[in-house]
């Protein structure tokens, strides 16, 4: 989409005046709008003014009306910490945004919070402001676009051809998920992603060469980038020029080193770190105003030639959705099978049938990993599920991720489901919230459950944006046994399940892996962290114990005695046939014992008050929970008369199974503390 003059035609080499008075609003407005709140960063609105309004004015095609249209370009702001040049240029753009909300910016109930919040601000297309995420977060969505594109788009009808647009800064540069990101894109050659650096050498604690001295145009280059200057920062010629030769590069990414200053305008702060992460104080701004030759006693001041020049942008984004739509009727009509399918994708929709190869396991199979189990399930969603897509963080062939039926996502083969991350564990959660973003895809990402402390910034926001992000973690606990303690994992399910929105799942055999990609598969409003093991567990003979599908209510029982129990054991994933085995010990001793599966608190919570009481029954005191993990939470299932059977200290390098007795993890040890308990 063309915003304004033609694309082929050159930026005029002299800055005329509304295109003065256009960024000098984006430059008081965001000024204006933090001094208002008395918190928040005014420097790099002031500095990024002018590439951010030539890339809205001139290239970006998008439809203010409707901010979901999915041939849109993706804008985001990675260094989310400048988010009044986001909503300035959502406002101006004809978002739904008012003048008051700009007013309102950081102040309770708005829509212009401190940081870019997806789903709370029209037109925000990501969650932006710990540093790095945007980045990743945009490779992401390049990916899917890439793939989109390759499976669906036809000789003549482009369904899925747009650009992501990044702007990014110092802070971002230095975080290492953008080095895993970055590196990741170049080798993918993902060509229609243009990052703009604001290159304005301050960060909070001053100038960047305190910590900062590397030449980034070089690093880019060695990353397979096509990197491209920009000397100064208010050129409009040379800014458009380097955004058109972006364009024009067909093999790799883009970066274009842009050289601005922070707090341009401002006679005492430009240039300084007292203009990043505060206002600038009502005389600095009338100073400001004056220098810019704007009405220094008039605050939240838009000329009228300014609401006409982006006025535009609503004529211009529904004059090429509507060109999109009718291209895309035609698609519809000549394609109709991959019409259909692309729609399903984009909303998320199961096929009818998209279950039916689930396999059915039986303990008469003898054990199974529930991560070898997952491997097989995933696959059987994969043959009905087009849109699923993933990998591993150079794990694959041990978390069972691999799609057996499809081919390596790489360069030029953008068709693939294998996503071949390498060891970046912390760009992979971003690009899978990013692919998750775009829509189209339904992202998984596997990795070691130890190696979650990589990925927590990235889950953290995915479960904020309510992002249907699949994690598989596995080598779940204690018995990986001979890795010793830097892989076993001892705290990482107590630090998932603190995070609010994700759901965790650790299912005690294969039967409950089944139901647990099935919710997962079927959760389209939160991230779900599936939780498996390395070791090979029975199957549990569903014959003699509770179905597995009861799995959706995160605990039930899974067996009982005849009347009221005596002692409830609580287990999860591996440690529930051992809770088993010591169920029926403790029978055999005259003790009567309900035996209850807890793969998920989350869930459980979720259900009604009755619920949780059959499950638990308040008046049965004495219950005893059992998993390889700290102790910390579990306090509350187990009552003020029971006991917490965990392992608060890290593990040991030994076989598998000789770790696990010695920290407790057995029949016996459970059998001891039980009679321990009953008898007071």
């Amino acid at each position: 989409m063309n915003n304004g003059l033609p694309e082929t035609q050159p930026w005029p080499e002299t800055q005329s005046e509304i295109d003065e008075l256009c960024i000098n609003t984006i430059r008081t407005l965001s000024m204006d709008a933090i001094q208002k709140a008395n918190s928040g960063h005014p420097g790099a609105p002031m500095g990024l003014a002018p590439a951010a309004y030539i890339l809205w004015e001139r290239f970006l095609k998008h439809n203010p009306k409707n901010p979901e249209w999915i041939d849109r370009d993706r804008f985001v702001l990675s260094g989310g910490h400048a988010s009044m040049l986001l909503y300035s240029l959502l406002y101006l753009s004809g978002y739904d945004l008012t003048l008051n909300d700009i007013k309102n910016f950081r102040q309770w109930g708005s829509k212009t919070p401190g940081h870019p919040e997806f789903g709370h601000t029209p037109g925000v297309e990501t969650t932006t402001g710990p540093l790095g995420q945007g980045f990743s977060n945009a490779v992401g969505m390049a990916m899917a676009e890439r793939h989109l594109a390759t499976i669906f788009n036809r000789n003549g009808y482009d369904i899925i051809d747009h650009y992501t647009y990044m702007l990014c800064g110092d802070g971002d540069l230095m975080e290492g998920i953008s080095a895993e990101a970055a590196s990741l894109a170049g080798h993918l050659g993902l060509a229609k992603l243009i990052c703009i650096y604001d290159d304005n050498k301050i960060s909070i604690e001053g100038s960047t060469d305190i910590a900062f001295t590397e030449d980034v145009a070089l690093r880019f280059k060695a990353y397979n980038w096509h990197v491209i200057k920009v000397e100064d920062g208010n050129n409009l010629n040379n800014i458009y020029k380097a955004i058109k030769e972006a364009k024009s590069e067909t093999t790799k990414p883009s970066i274009i080193v842009l050289r601005t200053h922070i707090a341009f305008g401002s006679p005492n702060k430009q240039d300084s770190a007292d203009a990043h992460g505060a206002p600038l104080g009502e005389e600095e701004i009338r100073l400001t105003k004056k220098n810019l030759d704007w009405d220094e006693n008039v605050s939240f001041y838009v000329p009228e030639q300014v609401t006409e020049i982006f006025g535009g942008c609503i004529d211009k984004g529904e004059k090429e959705e509507s060109i999109w739509k009718e291209k895309f009727e035609e698609y519809c009509s000549k394609y109709p099978d991959l019409s259909k399918k692309l729609n399903d994708s984009l909303n998320n929709l199961l096929n009818e049938g998209w279950d039916a190869d689930l396999p059915d396991f039986s303990n008469n199979d003898g054990p199974i990993a529930t991560r070898a189990a997952s491997g097989k399930i995933l696959n059987a969603i994969a043959e009905n599920t087009s849109y699923l897509i993933g990998g591993s963080a150079d794990l694959a062939p041990s978390n069972k991720t691999i799609i057996e039926s499809s081919h390596d996502f790489q360069k030029n083969m953008f068709d693939g489901r294998n996503i071949r991350f390498g060891v970046r564990e912390h760009a992979m959660g971003g690009i899978m919230s990013g692919i998750a973003l775009h829509k189209g895809l339904r992202p998984y990402g596997g990795t070691f459950l130890v190696f979650a402390d990589y990925m927590r910034p990235s889950i953290r926001l995915a479960a904020l944006m309510k992002l249907p992000v699949i994690y598989i973690f596995t080598h779940d606990s204690i018995a990986v046994g001979e890795d010793g303690p830097t892989h076993q994992p001892v705290e990482h399910l107590a630090s998932l399940r603190a995070i609010p929105g994700l759901t965790v799942i650790r299912p005690s055999d294969a039967t409950e892996t089944v139901e647990a990609w099935r919710l997962a598969a079927k959760t389209t409003d939160c991230p779900v962290a599936l939780i498996l093991s390395r070791q090979k567990l029975p199957v549990i003979d569903r014959t003699i114990y509770s179905s597995a599908d009861k799995l959706v209510n995160g605990a039930y029982v899974l067996s009982d005695s005849d009347g009221k129990p005596d002692i409830i054991l609580i287990a999860t994933g591996s440690e529930v046939h051992i809770a088993l085995e010591a169920g029926k010990i403790l029978e055999k001793k005259g003790i009567s014992v309900r035996v209850v599966s807890m793969p998920s608190w989350e869930l459980f919570e979720k259900t009604s008050q009755e619920y949780k009481d059959k499950v638990l029954l308040p008046d049965v005191t004495i219950r005893i929970t059992i998993e390889t993990g700290i102790s910390m939470g579990w306090e509350r299932y187990a009552g003020s008369n029971g006991a917490v059977i965990g392992i608060n200290e890290f593990g040991a390098s030994a076989p598998g199974n000789i770790v696990m007795e010695k920290f407790g993890f057995t029949s016996e040890n459970i059998v001891q503390k039980a009679t321990e308990l009953l008898k007071g």
